[in-house]
């Protein structure tokens, strides 16, 4: 094995073609342009085919890697997909944004003394490979068994449990508050990390399937969850997100031309505001723009502002930057694009002109003290180094909460104290029979494939509820 190891290992990883970034900076197309045929069969026999593959534990949906890896090597790609499609219904998606660094690339064996295995490259070429040369046929479903499941959101977990129960015979209705499905994957992502016509594919494939979908639907306003069950249904899904913004609260926080991230990226991806006046979407294209906070959102925001224009485009963040939540990727991506990073400083106020309109922030400088409850290192402020940056577009990016407009529909269903639904961590059961949640109303803000981890247990769970009872 360690004679093949060695061999195997004088092939290196093989790197994802993608734009130069003095191009994409001031476009919305995909960055990476995706592996050849030949470079995905190169990569795939990179792999060691280890005798306990650790990367199939590192996937929150335990996709059999080395088998498709495998078919990938061997030019078999169709095949491949339909092993990726027994465990995962969003290849496509999960090739592009999962946070694979941490999770099955993470554990893979050839990561230990130099480049792992590019698991999410590959997932992403046969995906690619089927949507553009495969023969359009669906999986085969089980026996119909008469019972009706309502999902409610179409964001990753919903999306998991439908496919999920689809398979196994159920009918399943997807509700949708906005007029588009996809949930996170189309308001929050941007077209050139997450083009949105994958999404659409991908959903496809599942009213392939049988699929029905309502969009327009506020469930816990248009309609409540016993109205669901009166109407027929035998189990409902909760898997609405976590898409209330978190704001500052500094003073000054209300001037015109402050956005939250949610308005903003919801603007620009949903709306398709950023080919105004094409869609009648106003967004502000700010010249001289600041984004507070360093997650995914916050990058995703600060690339979206570059790509609409501004001159000068800056992170602040009150930790440093290896407390930055983001993936070290997507980082990566935002300072090749001309992204400059404010660290160890903190927003304390903006400032605005006679309009009412944001000019300037004043900011602190801070320094590192004791770990907090997160684990990161708590930021403390510096006595005496305020300093004002100017800037005539913000975003606050710093995270989200729950969403309260179904969950307070119904006194039934327990919440914590910060508002996310409570729900057994192995099955996603409520405290209200016949109702399940997962993902992000559960959990907070979390990855897409953790989501759709949720998203499996809970439609196994809901399966055998159909089948022998609460």
């Amino acid at each position: 094995m360690a004679e093949k190891a060695a061999k195997k290992e004088k092939t290196p990883r093989q790197p994802m073609p993608e734009q130069a970034p003095e191009v994409r900076r001031r476009n919305f197309d995909e960055v990476p342009t995706g592996y050849s045929a030949e470079t995905a069969m190169t990569e795939a026999q990179r792999c060691l085919h280890c005798k306990k593959p650790a990367c199939v534990s590192g996937c929150p949906v335990e996709i059999d890697i080395p088998s498709f890896v495998g078919l990938v090597s061997e030019g078999k790609f169709s095949e491949a997909i339909r092993k990726i499609w027994e465990k995962n219904s969003l290849p496509a998606i999960c090739g592009r944004v999962c946070p694979q660094e941490i999770q099955c690339e993470g554990e893979c064996v050839l990561g230990k003394k130099g480049e792992p295995l590019a698991i999410g490259n590959l997932e992403r070429f046969v995906a690619d490979y089927e949507r553009a040369h495969g023969s359009g046929e669906a999986l085969q479903t089980m026996e119909p068994t008469g019972k009706k499941v309502a999902v409610v959101g179409s964001g990753p977990s919903g999306l998991t449990v439908a496919s999920d129960l689809l398979l196994k015979g159920h009918e399943v209705t997807l509700f949708e508050a906005f007029h588009k499905t996809g949930g996170v994957l189309v308001y929050g992502i941007p077209e050139f990390r997450l083009p949105k016509d994958i999404v659409a594919s991908e959903i496809n494939f599942l009213e392939k399937l049988g699929l029905k979908i309502e969009c327009d639907e506020v469930v816990g306003k248009t309609v409540t969850l016993d109205e669901l069950f009166e109407e027929g249904y035998d189990a409902v899904y909760i898997g609405v997100g976590a898409g209330l913004p978190k704001f500052l609260n500094i003073p000054g926080e209300n001037l015109v031309g402050i956005y939250s991230a949610n308005e903003y990226l919801t603007r620009a991806n949903l709306m398709k505001g950023y080919r105004f006046p094409e869609y009648d979407t106003p967004l502000a294209k700010g010249k001289n723009v600041v984004v507070l906070g360093a997650g995914n959102v916050a990058m995703d925001s600060a690339r979206t502002a570059m790509r609409l224009g501004a001159d000068k485009v800056r992170i602040v963040y009150r930790r440093s930057r290896d407390e930055m939540p983001a993936r070290a990727a997507e980082i990566h991506h935002a300072e090749e694009e001309g992204i400059e990073m404010y660290l160890l400083t903190n927003p304390t106020k903006f400032i605005g002109d006679e309009n009412g309109r944001v000019t300037s922030m004043e900011c602190i400088q801070m320094e590192l003290g004791e770990p907090d409850e997160s684990g990161r290192r708590r930021p403390v402020p510096i006595e005496g180094s305020e300093f004002i940056l100017d800037c005539d577009l913000a975003v606050v990016a710093v995270g989200a909460g729950a969403n309260p407009v179904l969950t307070q529909s119904d006194p039934e269903i327990a919440l914590t104290k910060r508002g996310y639904i409570i729900a057994d961590e192995e099955t996603g059961k409520t405290t209200k029979p016949g109702v399940w949640a997962g993902g992000d109303i559960v959990t907070g803000q979390a990855t897409v494939i953790l989501a759709m981890g949720a998203g499996r247990a809970a439609a196994d769970s809901i399966h055998k509820y159909l089948t022998w009872g609460w």
